[in-house]
């Protein structure tokens, strides 16, 4: 007879996803390396309209980079690298390369998405990237909130990040 309490199904997924959270520990950092984590929200009103949130975890600069997204228990879901000789996207054991990463972008998303003018954003900087206009009036409280009206798909980038 054993004197431990039965497992809830509770317990059982909290233990699961603490465990997961642990095994996704981004890489150290650099030395002058920029990096940020947080959280973001990527809504493209496309037909079908798509909508995508994720953890995530950029570094690097403009010229060369990686920006990893993974779920919430930890599990990485997709890593985008990229560098002047053109962009890549590591999704499990599938690796799609293309000229440019607003090629890429524009390709899983219907529209080109404006990592490389999140280095400044994230800085606390206005720039300008085809199209979206960044509103920057909650950076201090680690929020910002990036659109796109024109050229056509619209589309609406939320973050939520740590201030490095």
């Amino acid at each position: 007879m054993s004197l431990r309490p039965p497992l809830t199904r509770r317990t059982v997924v909290i233990t699961l996803a603490a465990g997961l959270a642990g095994c996704a520990t981004p890489r150290p950092r650099l030395p002058g390396e920029a990096a940020w984590s947080g959280r973001l929200a990527l809504r493209v009103d496309s037909t079908p309209s798509q909508a995508f949130s994720a953890l995530f975890d950029l570094r690097g600069s403009a010229t060369q980079g990686e920006l990893q997204l993974s779920s919430a228990l930890g599990q990485t879901l997709a890593t985008v690298r990229w560098s002047t000789q053109g962009a890549e996207l590591q999704r499990g054991n599938e690796t799609t390369r293309r000229d440019s990463l607003d090629a890429l972008t524009t390709e899983l998303s219907g529209a080109p998405l404006p990592v490389l003018a999140m280095f400044d954003w994230l800085q606390g900087r206005d720039a300008q990237a085809g199209g979206w206009r960044v509103d920057l009036s909650a950076h201090a409280n680690g929020r910002l909130v990036a659109r796109r009206e024109q050229p056509l798909p619209s589309a609406e980038l939320r973050l939520v990040f740590e201030q490095p």
